[in-house]
């Protein structure tokens, strides 16, 4: 088993390397024939025990220390892996490769509504009413506690569906042998005796005994925290090391940092070294901004509703009022004044906008990610799919003197990454399949495909070069080295003049171009760095990957929508502001990676704002750019798709990919676009702008009147002889408020406030709340003057007319706070946010005159009140667009917080690559080891 070849070739490497726009990544293409040759070299005599079931006892310390072609034996895999019926077979039994679940909890989303401090001390006070005889009380204020955490349930309950069925949306794949075919596979779907073929960027999809390695290195910090990436063979080693020291094997969830590989998985799900750890997590995710804002807004509420809530309860002590109906009042006091159904608005926005999402061809990892792609004002992307075309053809051969373009081509071939199946290549990268796909690489297949291959050198981002050792095309042993022009280039003995005119030209015309040298070699083992010198030119091939159609428009569209887009490129200068300046970019300036490299971080952060294009740049360098356009205290968003993505994806404040990128971009990623296009991402932009905005109505509408109620309240109860509005009124006041404004996220936004960026202002909510607050007050209280003065009412009267009045004006108050135009006129909600506002006030109209009013404490009210309310109604809403409009002109914004990267992409983001959103995934193996 130890000769075993593989049969295809990743494609991730591919897409890593088109991105870095440097030339294709060389992998050791074996075709099915080949890998049949070598299974049965290695084992003529096909042994009987390659048909018996996988040895369940077989871990991966004992893996380890075994031979590779002992392991393979164990597991009853051959020489073409496992076919479909053994696999389908071993997933009964074994189960899923599964290590977490997003399955609904209807218990855990039950407990986040209940966990609320005030409202158990709520239904504690409740319950001590009904014990000492108040029971109609407590009985109706019990009732609308499980109204209100009933509809927080329903609108929760239906956002973690949504959040499930976006999960199943998100897959990820492995590519196998199965039944002598290479072929991709869901990575759930894997089970022990698979043959997995490992490339540059791959997340190890299970724990493997490796049966082949080329330069194989992987990024175990996942497991060991230790950055430094561990180089991988095929020799065992003794069974008593740590998992950290097992060379031989290729653990799940970590990441193939370099070279690339084969190797027999051997365990699964729960029963490999990573899924033992991921299944024991217990903690939650860490916060996004957007929760970080929630969270702040939310203590703001917290010292407003305990200075309130004491001093009621101080004054009411005071006056010689019953304990528990001042503990009764002050508690109701305090829960009126936070927003409870807050987190159900907030999630019924963000399932809804998961929804609208979703069909605009954009998935979210997390719900709440959608506010954080709303708030960038910076955006990094690659070149190739999103201002490109991306379907890359093969153009033509620029052979120097001396050589024919078929030269050029066959030893391009020769050196491809691509595996064949019948006529069709499989698994290569894009600049590989262009060329074996075009006529011309047709006419050389044949000959190409006959060399034999000796050794090879992977593709990485520092040479941007790919070595390979052939035999076949001449009489000699050949070292091919193909990749960035510029770096085969200075690696050759002689250049002619002519081929540095076309690569001038060329570069020009914003082709892609990839170099390809050869020179003599003497050895048959794989090469190292330092025999890529001395290399003789044979010529240029040349690719096209035209401008999108439609991204000039994207870009003006991100523009206008205040978003500054920048290209980080692997491709040289010259091309990108070719392609930039096609697109109608104003004057676009780059920035290489080797300019980068002499400058500080002073300097590169003072160039940001005037660099369009960063060309040539390393890993590394993306990742430096983006933590320092971050300094600049704007939101960054990045967009990429390779492993050469990873690092920035993980600095930036939104990651962006798409479902065909690597492995370990998708995971380092937030938000997945199911189409490499920037209209697609300007569409999640405006979504999630829009979320944002409705949220934030909501808040300023809550606290302000809200604030003002309360406020009131607490000023009657000072001077009354008598509660101003009873403990369950102020709860069913608050329920029926709350309850119109779950329809805020069907609201229209304005286009203007879709324009910018906005971002979480706790001062900004403290002065509208501080500001709009008395004003409901004034009305308030003028209410009590009509009450006691007017209609000389009595304790019940005086309650119903405040409860109308107070629902009245809080509710109708939306359609002014809602927008920043003039209402209606300029500005109009949608039908059910109208709807649901104006039916709520109505309700509560007729409520006291309902058979339901002398049970809620209510008392019918006269004719002419409602005259007056009207009156005083569009008084208050006159007054509150005066307000608005000043508040609006003449606040100064607090300058915006530093905000801080909040690093969430631990075990448990690595997890969700192997998860499910059915817990009987899981189980299955569980239970039967």
């Amino acid at each position: 088993m130890g000769s075993i070849r593989s049969p295809a070739r990743s494609g991730h490497r591919a897409r890593a390397l088109r991105d870095q726009r440097l030339g294709p990544a060389r992998v050791r293409r074996s075709t099915l024939k080949i890998v049949r040759m070598d299974m049965r070299a290695a084992d003529p005599a096909r042994d009987p025990a390659l048909d018996t079931p996988a040895d369940p006892g077989l871990d991966m310390a004992l893996a380890a220390s075994l031979s590779a072609d002992e392991v393979a034996r164990r597991l009853g895999v051959g020489p073409d892996g496992l076919t479909t019926q053994q696999a389908s077979a071993r997933r009964e039994r074994f189960g899923s490769n599964v290590v977490a679940s997003h399955h609904v909890g209807i218990l855990a989303v039950l407990t986040r509504q209940v966990r609320s401090p005030l409202l158990a001390l709520l239904v504690a006070a409740a319950t001590a009413s009904y014990f000492v005889g108040e029971r109609s009380d407590a009985v109706i204020i019990g009732v609308i506690v499980v109204l209100s955490v009933g509809l927080g349930f329903a609108n929760e309950f239906r956002a973690e569906r949504a959040a499930e069925a976006l999960h199943s949306q998100i897959r990820k794949t492995a590519l196998v042998t199965r039944g002598g075919v290479p072929i991709r596979v869901d990575v759930r779907e894997l089970v022990p005796g698979d043959i997995v073929h490992l490339q540059l960027g791959d997340i190890v999809p299970a724990d493997l005994r490796l049966l082949t390695t080329t330069g194989l290195e992987c990024d175990e910090s996942v497991l060991t925290g230790e950055s430094v990436p561990v180089a991988k063979s095929v020799a065992p080693v003794s069974a008593a090391v740590s998992f950290a020291e097992l060379t031989s094997c290729a653990l799940m969830g970590t990441v193939v940092h370099g070279g690339s590989g084969s190797g027999v998985i051997v365990g699964t799900g729960t029963r490999s070294e990573f899924g033992a750890i991921a299944a024991g997590l217990t903690g939650r995710p860490l916060d996004t901004e957007f929760q970080v804002g929630l969270r702040r807004f939310s203590t703001l509420l917290v010292y407003i509703a305990g200075a309130l809530t004491g001093s009621i309860f101080v004054v009411n002590i005071a006056l010689h009022r019953p304990i528990i109906d001042a503990l009764l009042f002050s508690l109701a006091i305090a829960v009126g004044i936070t927003p409870q159904l807050l987190p159900a608005v907030v999630s019924t926005s963000l399932a809804a906008g998961s929804r609208r999402m979703r069909q605009r061809k954009v998935l979210v990892k997390r719900l709440v990610c959608i506010e954080d792609l709303g708030d960038i004002d910076v955006l990094f992307t690659d070149k190739t799919g999103t201002l490109t075309d991306g379907h890359i053809r093969f153009m033509r051969a620029l052979p120097v003197p001396g050589r024919t373009g078929a030269d050029v081509v066959r030893y391009g071939l020769a050196a491809s990454d691509v595996a064949v199946a019948g006529e069709t290549a499989v698994g290569g990268n894009a600049l590989d399949d262009a060329l074996w796909e075009s006529p011309l690489g047709a006419a050389q297949r044949t000959q190409a495909s006959a060399v034999t291959r000796l050794g090879e050198l992977p593709f990485d981002h520092e040479r941007r070069m790919t070595s390979t050792v052939i035999q076949g095309l001449s009489k000699t042993t050949e070292l091919v080295t193909k990749g960035a022009p510029e770096a085969v280039l200075q690696r050759c003995r002689d250049i002619p003049p002519i081929a540095q005119r076309a690569l001038a030209a060329e570069d020009a015309a914003g082709n892609r171009v990839i170099a390809v040298a050869v020179r003599s070699f003497d050895g048959t083992g794989a090469p190292a760095p330092a025999d890529e010198r001395d290399l003789e030119l044979i010529g240029l091939l040349v690719f096209l990957d035209p401008p999108k159609p439609s991204a000039a428009a994207a870009l003006t569209r991100l523009g206008d929508l205040g978003i500054a887009v920048k290209i980080v490129t692997g491709d040289n200068a010259t091309v990108a502001l070719t392609v930039c300046r096609e697109l109608g970019m104003a004057s676009p300036t780059a920035l290489t990676g080797v300019e980068i490299d002499r400058m500080t971080d002073a300097d590169l952060t003072e160039s940001l704002s005037r660099t369009t294009v960063f060309a040539r740049v390393s890993p590394e360098q993306k990742a430096r750019i983006v933590r320092l356009q971050r300094t600049t205290r704007q939101d960054v968003a990045f967009l990429g798709d390779g492993v050469n993505d990873a690092l920035a994806l993980h600095g930036a404040d939104v990651g962006i990919s798409v479902d065909t990128a690597t492995d370990v971009a998708k995971d380092a990623a937030d938000v997945i676009l199911l189409e490499k296009d920037l209209n697609v991402l300007a569409d999640g932009v405006v979504e999630g702008r829009r979320i944002f905005a409705n949220t934030i109505k909501y808040v300023l509408m809550g606290t302000s009147s809200n604030f003002g109620n309360m406020f009131s309240a607490a000023g009657a109860s000072a001077f009354l002889t008598f509660l101003p509005m009873l403990p369950s009124q102020i709860l069913l006041n608050n329920l029926l408020y709350d309850t119109s404004q779950l329809a805020i996220p069907t609201d229209e936004v304005d286009a203007d406030q879709l324009r910018r960026p906005s971002h979480w202002d706790i001062s900004l909510i403290r002065r509208f709340m501080l500001l709009f607050g008395p004003i409901s007050s004034i009305f308030d209280f003028a209410t009590f003057g009509v009450m006691l003065w007017m209609l000389h009412a009595g304790p019940a009267e005086f309650r119903s007319g405040w409860f109308v009045e107070s629902l009245a004006t809080q509710t109708l108050v939306i359609f002014a706070i809602r927008t920043r135009r003039v209402p209606f006129y300029r500005s109009r909600p949608s039908l059910p946010l109208a709807l649901a506002a104006i039916g709520v006030v109505v309700v509560g109209a007729v409520l006291p005159a309902s058979p339901l009013g002398p049970l809620l404490g209510f008392a019918v009210l006269p004719f002419r009140f409602f005259a007056v309310l009207t009156l005083m109604v569009a008084v208050y809403l006159v007054l509150i667009e005066i307000g608005k409009s000043w508040f609006y002109r003449w606040q100064s914004a607090a300058a915006r917080p530093p905000r801080r990267r909040i690093d969430r992409r631990h075990l448990r983001r690595r997890a969700a690559a192997f998860s499910s959103a059915f817990r009987g995934a899981i189980s299955k193996g569980i239970q039967q080891h």
